[in-house]
């Protein structure tokens, strides 16, 4: 695909603004130095349209653009359950998790177990969160974003890698979840608005005629029917990967399990207890702009299907030519923009990447600082502690870059982060829906299940190949519970541990701008599954 003068115009002024805005935010005022609040939760005023789209431009990265397109591609509107399914989830998290988070004050989710436990299970699962973070999250994001800057520009992988991993370092290792958080709102702005854009030229060129958008999303519809249910049934829909083998889509969204069986599991775990989702709502001024924020990004995962999964769908529609799933969405910019709109779409994409790369750099370096570092040297200076933050985020982006290449080999990169981070979700929600939950849950109970997530679940996946992932995950969630439940009960001898969460201390949901928000939310979710089931 050929870039412009003025697309190479519109996409630098956009890397400009965004390195520009970061440095600016995140300055130092005369006489006052970072602190780890400063640092880590952007000094606790972040406002909700602030933390909307933080959490937006955090979760959306290359692994929706271009993973999610490429599954799109194959599996068609299905895979946007994930989307539609965690604006749910969203409301569930602003109702009833975030009011204990705030109330105690925390910088971590590790921190909130310890509170609730003890120290052992907030260590473990720290070292858990930062292998999951650093060996799938980073080195995805970047080897994606890479592929996408290949494809699009024809860039070389190392070089994209570099890039990229540059870009995010900039403003991110200097100014912390402040400039993370405020860019953010740009970033939010420019890839969902190039994202739109990218989506409107292929319906209208899909159209054949310039009819319109719209035009033609009814041909798609007619052509491609077959690529928009949501729920998939055993044998419905045959598809084939990368390598030409014929694959059933039924497992990688099994049906009514998508709705009520492991995807809660994921969308659970990932949007309540994921330290770089979660840590924007920490930051929040209180608890009804954080419940505010939720509310608004839920709005906007509905809306994200039209910009990541669509495309996916044009492509299979008009035959591309491609080899690999995951080059629907660079083929298609290079097919369908003209002149500046391919900068914009660009911008979009390296949006994307770069916002969840800073996110991940600052979550990850809050919880090696705060959770591992600072316990074992409690009387570092806040100075000391914000150094040793930014040196953590530069070893992680490296270390990130370095294996990012190694991902090549994976057909539809979306699926592959989707199952190995379910390798820990199981164990770990089970521990803290029951710590929230559950007055009687004890620390050994919790660290047991901690130990056998990553076992459970690699057993399940070699001794039982044919059950889908989304059914693993929802089958060692349920035996975790059951080890917490029995372990607990058999050393608190049905006794409320010490530890306990009191939920009678706290407020729910009373604001009714939130309220209105939720059952707008639930209407709009409910209507679509009805429309395309």
């Amino acid at each position: 695909m050929e870039f412009t003068l003025l697309d190479y115009i519109v996409f630098g002024g956009y890397c400009l603004v965004i390195v520009g805005l970061g440095l600016w935010v995140s300055r130092e005022k005369e006489g006052h130095e970072k602190d780890t609040e400063d640092y880590f939760l952007a000094s606790k005023a972040l406002p909700f349209w602030a933390i909307g789209a933080s959490l937006i431009a955090s979760n959306i990265s290359a692994e929706q653009f271009i993973g999610m397109s490429g599954s799109g591609f194959r599996v068609g509107l299905a895979i946007a359950s994930y989307e539609w399914m965690a604006a749910v989830t969203l409301l569930i998290v602003a109702w009833f998790f975030l009011p204990i988070y705030l109330e105690k004050g925390i910088f971590t989710m590790p921190q909130f177990l310890e509170m609730r436990y003890d120290h052992r299970v907030r260590t473990l699962l720290a070292v858990f969160w930062l292998l999951v973070y650093v060996f799938v999250n980073l080195t995805s994001v970047l080897y994606l974003g890479a592929l996408a800057m290949n494809g699009i520009m024809g860039t070389p992988m190392w070089g994209g890698i570099l890039g990229l991993a540059l870009f995010a370092t900039v403003y991110s290792i200097y100014g912390g979840l402040k400039a993370v958080a405020w860019t953010d709102v740009v970033q939010v702005v420019v890839l969902i608005g190039g994202g739109l854009a990218t989506t409107y030229f292929a319906l209208d060129a899909y159209s054949g005629d310039g009819s319109g958008a719209l035009a033609g999303f009814s041909q798609l519809l007619n052509e491609a029917g077959d690529r928009f249910n949501m729920i998939l049934f055993e044998g419905e829909l045959l598809y084939r990967d990368d390598t030409g083998a014929l694959q059933d889509a039924y497992d990688l969204l099994p049906g009514l399990a998508v709705l009520l069986g492991g995807m809660w599991i994921a969308n659970l775990f990932y949007w309540g207890c994921n330290q770089y989702i979660i840590q924007r709502a920490l930051a929040a001024k209180n608890l009804k702009e954080a419940q505010r924020g939720l509310a608004f990004a839920a709005y906007l995962k509905l809306l994200l299907p039209l910009v990541v999964v669509i495309p996916g769908i044009v492509a299979y529609a008009l035959d591309a030519p491609i080899q690999r799933g995951d080059e629907a969405y660079p083929w298609l910019l290079g097919q369908y923009l003209g002149p500046g709109l391919k900068g914009l779409a660009f911008a979009a994409l390296v949006a994307a990447v770069v916002s969840s790369l800073a996110s991940m750099m600052n979550s990850t370096a809050t919880i090696f600082t705060i959770d591992l570092y600072k316990s074992m040297k409690p009387a570092s200076s806040e100075r000391h502690l914000v150094r040793v933050g930014r040196i953590v985020s530069l070893v992680c982006v490296v270390v990130g870059a370095l294996l990012a290449p190694q991902l090549a080999r994976l057909d539809q990169a979306f699926q592959y982060i989707q199952e190995y981070t379910g390798f820990i979700s199981p164990g770990v929600l089970a521990i803290f829906i029951l710590g929230l939950f559950w007055k009687k849950a004890t620390p050994n109970a919790a660290l047991v299940s901690a130990l056998l997530s990553i076992p459970l679940s690699a057993a399940m996946k070699f001794l039982t190949p044919g059950v889908p992932f989304m059914h693993r995950m929802g089958i060692v969630f349920l035996v975790s519970v059951v080890i917490i439940v029995a372990i607990s009960l058999y050393e608190g001898k049905g006794q409320d541990h010490p530890r306990a969460i009191h939920l009678g201390r706290f407020r729910l949901v009373g604001d009714p701008v939130y309220s209105v928000a939720a059952f707008g939310i639930l209407g709009i979710t409910a209507a679509l599954y009805a429309i395309f089931w």
